[in-house]
């Protein structure tokens, strides 16, 4: 992604630290063709400590993004609240291999921080997204009643059979507990 307004210059910035604001929303994922988000409002926070040899970046993300939910298909907000450290190196050549650290070559006089901000920000989203309604029988959607008349009838039988125990077993597990 070739947008400098995910650029920090530090050339011209005194020793110390320094913070960085940037509003993220659903065309920034779209640089990425990331098309899982509905919607997304995400503000990034970046303190940049810039040492005599080095800098160290901080980023927090804090916000909304509105994505699908796996089980049901029903749009939902999820709060996003992110951290990562990098530290900026500088040598003879650019290397990003190292995901705490970026190495940018002598003379850079700015730090595109883009790429981080998007992995950040993806990697806060959880593998299997629920929507709070599912998990707090909430939410009334044709899917889940779909899902309900389909479940697994062998997991309700054997409820029930745990239940009604056999009293010739009972004598020898209570010599199990016995010991």
């Amino acid at each position: 992604m070739k947008n400098r307004e995910y650029h920090i210059p530090f050339s011209g910035l005194k020793d110390g630290k320094h913070q960085f604001e940037f509003a993220i929303d659903h065309t920034f994922f779209a640089a990425y063709e990331y098309h899982d988000f509905n919607t997304a409002a995400i503000q990034i926070a970046v303190e940049l400590n810039k040492l005599s040899t080095f800098m160290e970046l901080n980023f927090k993300a804090n916000g909304a993004v509105n994505l699908n939910c796996d089980t049901t298909n029903e749009p939902f907000n999820l709060d996003i609240h992110a951290e990562i450290d990098l530290v900026v190196k500088f040598g003879d050549a650019f290397d990003n291999e190292n995901e705490a650290l970026l190495v940018l070559p002598h003379g850079e006089h700015q730090v595109d921080v883009s790429q981080y901000m998007y992995e950040m920000i993806v990697l806060a989203i959880p593998a299997k997204r629920v929507h709070p309604g599912v998990l707090d029988g909430s939410l009334q959607s044709e899917v889940l009643d779909t899902l309900a008349k389909l479940s697994v009838k062998e997991l309700k039988e054997q409820k029930e059979e745990i239940e009604e125990t056999d009293p010739r077993w009972d004598a020898l597990k209570k010599l199990l507990t016995d010991k």
